[in-house]
């Protein structure tokens, strides 16, 4: 038999929490005469609470029901945090405006009683909904927790509607109601997830007191705080590695501040973040085979050719003991471990971008086979024609917004040069903020490029921002270890972060090699 959709009522309940529960189906005759039988339903985890069975006014969350001799008792909870509706409906409630339930539910069949009705004995509850006319005479509220008032009894009722293809269709009485819509589940779901999210936002610690606007002590102290017990008051949980605390925003902004200047490749180079342990980047090493031809001359057919490269995010790490004393009392703890860590990671980060050829650690563009070389006539001399032709070997899409790298003993050996006009190659900045130039291009000093020597490779020119890129995957994290060192009075902190770096356009680069001894 056809399944047919019924709507039918009861009574319900709330507290300033938003908690509902209620009957919302006693095991008697309603006002048609209609039961339902005890053990006769069947529902899901969980239903939605609407408004008077309109989907698009979805309130709350039902979650618990049970079978008692009352009658089929649920219990929910109103979305009172998070959307108004729901909020009107908590005061309707409170106020006893609204007093009743009303369910809707689908079955295959009933038995005509005797004395009128029908009787129920298998029912599948597809929603809830909160109503003040309910169809059962029993479907009322039982109480307000909060402000307890006696429940107004009310002879209307809410009628209800049967779809039934196989059968004929009776006359409605006047004040039916519409068949109840089919649920979109979609967006319950979403609903109930948004606040899930806005209950757990509210529900986490805060850090409390004066603010000063001259040293931010209270949040200092806090974080040092976090550092000697190991709390994670104040702090964000990382989501991408368990058990790992990232800094708040203003100290990881600083650290990648920090690191920038001891790491100068990343002023220069293409920077992102990234969500995964390895990035595979698509690249075309083919081109197609076009040809001037005829107006009926053949074709000739292309085949470009395609290949990825992959760049592997790489971890480096170290770990700080300090006496438990110092980092209780010392007001500036946070700002110095910060400095030091920043210091030390960009340091090994500039090395390893420059020449990182280990698999422990980020690829360095001065170790790619596949970037061109101009080769010097000289082994301990660079000649300023040299470096003409090492710039313009490049494409004019990559030559117009390339930067020269190279370390300050080439680069002062470098400054002495001339054109055949007399004119020094090198030019000073004469604007703050803007780069020295050679060629009319920028100079950037790694102290980790090469020196000038028998095949060295001092200098590099290109464009990094096309060619070379680097992908965070954790800026910094900092696990504080109050155990294993307290026997010595010490605390130990773990700091570690997350890079990998890689040259993704050889093109983009050419380089002096020195000539050989």
């Amino acid at each position: 038999m056809t399944d047919r959709i019924e709507i039918k009522a009861a009574l319900a309940v709330t507290d300033d929490a938003g908690t509902v529960s209620g009957v919302a189906w006693p095991f008697s005759p309603d006002s048609v005469g209609d039961v339902i039988e005890k053990g006769a339903f069947t529902f899901p985890a969980s239903l939605p609470i609407c408004m008077e069975h309109d989907q698009g006014q979805v309130v709350g969350i039902w979650e618990d029901f049970t079978e008692t001799e009352r009658g089929l008792e649920v219990k929910g909870r109103l979305f009172v945090e998070g959307i108004d509706p729901a909020q009107k409906a908590h005061r309707h409630l409170k106020a006893g405006v609204i007093t009743g339930l009303s369910i809707g539910f689908k079955h295959g069949g009933y038995e005509k009683r005797p004395e009128g009705g029908r009787t129920f004995k298998a029912v599948t509850v597809t929603e809830i909904s909160l109503c003040k006319r309910p169809v059962h005479p029993a479907a009322r509220v039982t109480e307000v927790k909060a402000t307890p008032k006696p429940l107004k009894e009310t002879p209307n009722v809410e009628n209800e509607k049967i779809e039934n293809e196989t059968e004929p269709k009776a006359a409605p009485p006047a004040n039916d109601t519409p068949q109840v819509p089919q649920i979109d589940t979609k967006a319950f779901t979403e609903i109930k997830d948004r606040l899930d999210r806005l209950e757990a936002k509210g529900n986490r610690p805060q850090i409390t007191g004066a603010a000063n606007p001259v040293m931010p002590a209270e949040e200092v102290k806090a974080f040092t705080h976090y550092l000697s017990t190991g709390e994670k008051k104040a702090l964000t949980t990382a989501s991408d590695t368990a058990n790992h605390i990232l800094a708040p925003e203003d100290v990881s902004g600083e650290f990648i501040r920090n690191l920038v200047e001891y790491s100068p490749i990343r002023g220069i180079a293409d920077v992102r973040t990234t969500g995964a342990a390895n990035i595979i980047l698509p690249k075309r090493t083919g081109i197609t085979n076009a040809a001037w031809v005829g107006e009926t001359d053949a074709r000739t057919g292309s085949e470009p050719t395609f290949d990825q490269s992959e760049i592997a995010v790489k971890e480096i790490a170290t770990f700080v003991d300090m006496s438990l004393q110092l980092a209780e009392d010392s007001a500036n703890v946070l700002s110095e471990v910060n400095l030091a860590l920043a210091e030390d990671f960009g340091q090994k980060e500039n090395v390893s971008f420059v020449s990182g050829n280990t698999a422990l650690e980020p690829s360095g563009f001065m170790v790619d086979a596949n970037i061109g070389e101009t080769v010097a006539a000289a082994a301990a001399a660079i000649d300023a024609d040299e470096l003409i032709a090492l710039m313009y070997a490049l494409p004019a899409t990559y030559r117009n917004a390339g930067t020269w790298v190279m370390n300050g003993q080439t680069l002062a050996a470098i400054r002495t040069l001339k054109d055949g006009h007399g004119n020094y190659l090198w030019q000073p900045s004469y604007q703050a903020g803007q780069p020295e130039t050679i060629l009319g291009r920028p100079v950037v000093e790694a102290v980790d490029m090469p020196d000038i020597g028998a095949g060295a490779e001092p200098i590099m020119f290109g464009d990094f921002k096309r060619g070379y890129r680097i992908y965070d995957r954790l800026s910094l994290a900092v696990l504080a270890d109050p155990y294993t060192q307290r026997a010595n009075g010490l605390m130990r902190y773990h700091a570690r972060r997350r890079v990998g770096a890689g040259v993704v356009r050889p093109d983009a680069f050419r380089k002096l090699q020195m000539a050989a001894a």
